[in-house]
């Protein structure tokens, strides 16, 4: 079975990107084929494997309006394994029609149905709780909510919470979620107090794993490759590595296990 992940949260800059990308990379190092779906009209994550996105014919807009299959516009990203369903500004217009549609948070799980030799789907969502999160939370099986150990991103995860609760009584019952801790600097007094207060909190629906604080994530996009393949052993590059493996044995043990949990 395809796995489906989600990658959202409604505050901006918390590293949604650099996680899709940057875990989407660590799984195909253990040998998973993995489908990025670019979902954000921004297009980060398209431009983080090097393609432009005003060059692009066919991207998930077309996907979304129904004119094209995932994979007539998915390609190759040039990282064996990894391959891209890209983005660009026109899905800010297909995000208009697309609550015209009946039940349109199904849409996007429709269009997965269809698809098979991959391990995983990460799908890259924007900063918002709009349409295209919506659609993204209807097909997924797991959401994975990066968040920093700050207030203003703690508090923001009332708003997802509410948003978990919805779609999985209007589209997706068996939706689940997993919060990851971003952008650590454990050196810091209130990200150390912010991080122990949100697993205690949130307790097994937080991943062990957590990605600090790393120089090296940042300069990666600037070279259009993951940190894995810039900076290999740095250690942004052995926490993505530690939560991809952290994810293959969760997406193992909640398979066939009862929907609605976290």
């Amino acid at each position: 079975m395809t796995y489906v992940v989600a990658v959202a949260n409604e505050k901006g800059g918390v590293a949604k990107t650099t996680t899709s990308l940057s875990l989407g990379a660590a799984l195909v190092e253990s040998r998973q084929q993995v489908l990025l779906i670019d979902l954000d009209p921004q297009a980060n994550l398209t431009l983080g494997v090097g393609v432009q996105p005003n060059s692009l014919q066919r991207t998930m807009a077309d996907v979304l309006l129904g004119s094209e299959t995932v994979m007539q516009v998915s390609r190759e990203t040039g990282i064996p394994g990894l391959e891209l369903a890209p983005a660009n500004h026109d899905l800010a217009l297909a995000e208009r029609f697309l609550t015209l549609r009946e039940n349109y948070e199904m849409l996007l799980r429709q269009a997965l149905s269809s698809i098979n030799g991959y391990n995983i789907i990460i799908m890259d969502c924007p900063p918002s709780l709009g349409p295209l999160t919506r659609t993204a939370l209807g097909a997924a099986h797991l959401l994975i909510i990066p968040t920093q150990a700050e207030f203003f991103s703690a508090h923001a995860l009332r708003d997802m919470l509410n948003l978990i609760r919805d779609i999985r009584r209007r589209a997706n019952p068996g939706l689940r979620y997993r919060l990851l801790l971003t952008m650590l600097d454990r050196r810091n007094r209130i990200h150390r107090s912010m991080y122990e207060q949100v697993r205690t909190a949130f307790g097994k629906a937080v991943f062990e794993t957590a990605i600090d604080v790393d120089t090296r994530l940042r300069e990666a996009p600037v070279f259009a490759q993951p940190i894995t393949i810039y900076a290999p052993r740095s250690r942004g590059a052995e926490q993505y590595r530690a939560l991809a493996q952290e994810l293959r044995k969760y997406a193992q043990e909640v398979v066939g296990t009862p929907p609605g949990a976290a």
